[in-house]
């Protein structure tokens, strides 16, 4: 039996978190904890209480963070789950937000905390993260659209696409022509005029995502409209 299945009711606090991660840590000189044993964790704490969750956002350890985020991922997502506690996971999501610092946290669940709690609700925060001076935040604005996305919805990705697509941080280019692929899945013409304003200015991370899944000739099209 693993330690992620060990998990007890008295255990599902942040400490009872981090001493079960602590416990799947290998001996000096072997390999990192592996991510899907994180994972495998944090939803064994599925039920954890937003205040303990905010506690591992205080982590120092990233690994806890992961958890934490998680989590909060696996939360929102859950069948049935309150319309309260969702939005509780978004307000702590933002009030910690200066803990959700790097790519890979904001990718855990970012579309699943902020872009599920605004699926049907006003969008105005993605907009002041999208112009925020913290190039987390700015990532956090465009990856929470995916929820939108696969709803069918692109607007506000093409929207904030436009604010974001000369951004000068690498995490936020990939993210920005990343969404762009994804938007175009479902909306192919409006993917082409998008490219038709940009592709000849935008950073070539930015465009070597977007086109991915475009024809070969389209693609060189577009690559051919750099300088």
């Amino acid at each position: 039996m693993t330690a992620a299945a060990r998990v007890t009711g008295a255990q599902r606090t942040a400490a009872g978190f981090v001493e079960l991660l602590d416990a799947l840590r290998p001996p000096a000189g072997r390999d990192q904890v592996r991510m899907g044993d994180v994972f495998a964790l944090a939803k064994r704490f599925v039920d954890l209480p937003v205040a303990e969750i905010d506690k591992l956002l205080d982590h120092d350890a990233h690994l806890v963070r992961v958890g934490a985020l998680r989590i909060m991922g696996n939360q929102a997502v859950r069948k049935n789950a309150p319309e309260a506690l969702r939005a509780s996971l978004y307000e702590l999501y933002l009030r910690r937000i200066d803990r959700i610092d790097t790519w890979d946290l904001v990718d855990l669940s970012a579309h699943q905390v902020v872009g599920g709690h605004l699926l049907d609700k006003p969008r105005d925060v993605l907009y002041e993260l999208a112009r925020s001076p913290h190039w987390w935040e700015r990532r956090i604005a465009i990856f929470a659209t995916l929820t939108f996305v696969r709803a069918g919805d692109v607007d506000d990705t093409f929207a904030l696409a436009e604010i974001l697509v000369a951004d000068p941080h690498e995490f936020v280019r990939t993210a920005v022509g990343g969404l762009l692929r994804e938007a175009g899945k479902h909306d192919r013409a409006r993917l082409l005029a998008f490219l038709d304003r940009h592709a000849a200015t935008a950073p070539r991370v930015v465009l070597r995502f977007a086109i991915e899944h475009l024809d070969p000739l389209q693609r060189a099209h577009y690559l051919g409209l750099r300088p």
